[in-house]
């Protein structure tokens, strides 16, 4: 079979499962249990972020008395966070944003705002069930996620036990295409438009990182999300809102399109957009998926790095969890786009007549306000980013390997192989990938988000009655 042929079947087979079916069932469970948790995800936000800094009360006091045991069962709570956000401030925060606004226009990014909006409440369920029921495995350590909550808790066993098995199978192919492909493919586009480095040169040093940083496990990619996400996340805050500031002008015009081309139901086009010409329809398909892609809410992945953390409080875990939607999305994703817009080049075409897109676009951008700086910045951008989310991925997809086969004496296996992935993405098509990934993402917030809607009311009541 060609890879155009396969390129094609990924097409067709992306556009039928991210179908208006996809996109109602998630933004209305993030609408459903919003609802439900009478917006507490929104009213209680300051709070959520507070609990990244106050410590577990009773782990604390316990401290010391099992700390061998716990350091080696799991990792602290901010950890398990910042291998939540490795995993999901990746790509999709520069080069998913700026597929999103070439594909769905300016409006895309409006869609994105909404869906993490609502994904919050999402996030916060998923995650707080993931940790709730949780296990050891046969090495003492924490493992969690949505196929142990459908295993173990879901009211209709024998659908839960399928539903697991297929939410862990889809999670290894997400881990394999989004979690790593996909993010070694935008390190070597980033490395070859900027500094001519062959994509297989990229791909092999990569792929020898990945070994490196994954065979010391949770602990290991632990702490290096700890120093790495929030440097990273600095540092490209700054010099986005840089972009933005140095085309300041166009800001408002910028947000205006926005809105406008959000909620069009006939294409428009024009402005700072340039020829892309769009309706609300490919606004909402592009800024959902892309969303979801970013941040993960409704996935369920993100509740495998909770299941990790060091902590008694599931609830507060949930809320941990829950503030990496609204910094991955609501804060870099939306100051990437309008990064992207008011620098008046998103909708300019290349030589071939085609849109600027990906890394390609992202480069623009800073190489117009920054010069060879600019190009060297948001390079270096795109590879810490995505390098991170590929080692914290390597976890996620690990834990759901070793579901699948009942024992961690595989779990070297899985990362040999995971890592070579790596060099496969780094020299393969960005678009066949991305839909690949796009793909996996969707079947497996399937089961994860039948699994929440089924879970929903004792959930929400436990979150709705907690008291900190």
């Amino acid at each position: 079979m060609s890879s155009k042929l396969i390129a094609t079947w990924l097409e067709r087979l992306d556009k039928m499962v991210w179908g208006p079916g996809m996109l109602i069932l998630l933004l209305g469970t993030g609408i459903f249990l919003n609802l439900r948790l009478h917006f507490l995800p929104i009213r209680n936000l300051k709070y959520a972020f507070s609990c990244i800094v106050t410590p577990d009360s009773k782990r604390e006091q316990n401290k010391g008395k099992n700390s061998k045991d716990s350091t080696s069962a799991g990792v602290s709570p901010f950890a398990a966070l910042t291998t939540e956000l490795a995993a999901t401030i990746g790509t999709g925060n520069i080069v998913g944003v700026a597929t999103a606004m070439v594909l769905g226009g300016p409006g895309a990014l409006v869609w994105m705002m909404l869906s993490a909006l609502v994904g919050m409440a999402t996030k916060l369920v998923e995650s707080m069930l993931s940790v709730k029921y949780r296990r050891r495995n046969d090495r003492g350590e924490y493992i969690g996620g949505p196929m142990y909550t459908l295993r173990h808790a879901f009211p209709f066993k024998q659908l839960g036990k399928i539903l697991a098995f297929f939410f862990a199978l889809f999670a290894v192919l997400a881990s394999i295409g989004m979690g790593n492909m996909t993010q070694s493919n935008s390190i070597a586009s980033a490395m070859w438009e900027s500094f001519h480095v062959s994509p297989a040169k990229t791909g092999l040093i990569l792929t020898i990182l990945t070994i490196l940083v994954i065979l010391g496990g949770i602990q290991w990619i632990g702490k290096l999300t700890i120093l790495l996400v929030p440097f990273m996340g600095i540092l490209y805050l700054t010099g986005a809102i840089l972009v933005i500031v140095r085309n300041r002008a166009n800001v408002p015009a910028a947000m205006l399109q926005m809105l406008q081309m959000a909620f069009s139901l006939r294409a428009v086009s024009g402005g700072l957009a340039g020829g892309i010409l769009v309706s609300a329809r490919e606004a909402i398909r592009y800024g959902v998926s892309r969303g979801v892609f970013s941040n993960e809410a409704g996935l369920g992945a993100a509740g495998i790095s909770a299941a990790a953390a060091n902590t008694d409080n599931y609830i507060k875990q949930g809320y941990i969890s829950m503030t990496g939607v609204f910094l991955d999305t609501i804060v870099i994703c939306f100051v990437t786009g309008l990064a992207f817009l008011s620098s008046g080049l998103l909708g300019s075409m290349n030589e071939s007549g085609a849109f600027v897109t990906g890394t390609a676009l992202a480069i623009s951008v800073f190489h117009s306000s920054f010069g060879k700086y600019g190009v060297i910045f948001i390079t270096i951008s795109i590879t810490l980013f995505a390098f991170a989310t590929i080692a914290s991925w390597a976890y996620q997809g690990e834990k759901a390997f070793e579901y699948l086969i009942g024992s961690s004496k595989y779990n070297l296996f899985f990362r040999l192989c995971y890592a070579l992935s790596t060099f496969l993405g780094a020299v393969y098509s960005l678009e066949m990938i991305w839909n690949f990934s796009d793909i996996c993402n969707a079947l497996m917030a399937i089961p994860n988000l039948i699994c929440i809607l089924v879970m929903s009311a004792d959930a929400c009541k436990e979150i709705v009655d907690y008291r900190e």
